[in-house]
């Protein structure tokens, strides 16, 4: 298990009014190397994170699902649309198709492995969104999973030293 998963919650807490006037000074003047410096971060993060070790946002957070994450989901599940949408999501308070429930449906928890890992929704794939290209429209998303993902917390931390504001 990640060792900043159990802390997680207490440390993106207090760090994020610090997070708040960080990303707000960054968005006023947008280094143009931003993107580069995330992806460096991300990638270095990444040879040292093992998503399988933790599985946090699959156990807590839902997805968005686009239409065409629903129609190839259904596809290889061999379901209809119409099913699929009703046996597993639901529509959110922003309108969006999540998960109806927490867990994940699709995670296995005795080794945190996806069972539609190769037709899972983009937002899992793209999960955490720190090696997005323009980036900084991430910013709030970005604070917000500080506090679900071990390694955005982390790769936030290093980016408040490598580019001090």
């Amino acid at each position: 298990m990640d060792k900043d998963l159990e802390n997680l919650s207490k440390l993106a807490n207090d760090a994020l009014q610090e997070n708040k006037k960080y990303f707000q000074k960054l968005k006023k003047r947008t280094p143009k190397r931003l993107d580069l410096l995330m992806q460096e971060l991300h990638d270095e993060e990444f040879e040292r994170t093992d998503c399988l070790a933790c599985a946090n946002c699959c156990k807590t957070t839902s997805p968005i699902f686009t239409e065409k994450d629903i129609e190839r989901i259904a596809k290889h599940l061999k379901m209809k649309v119409v099913d699929f949408t009703k046996q597993y999501l639901r529509r959110d308070e922003d309108n969006f198709m999540v998960l109806q429930s927490a867990p994940c449906t699709f995670l296995d928890e005795s080794d945190n492995t996806c069972s539609i890992y190769d037709v899972r929704p983009k937002a899992c794939s793209e999960y955490p969104h720190t090696n997005r290209k323009k980036f900084i429209q991430l910013a709030d998303l970005t604070i917000k999973n500080t506090e679900v993902c071990p390694a955005t917390y982390r790769i936030v931390e290093e980016l408040k030293k490598r580019l001090p504001q």
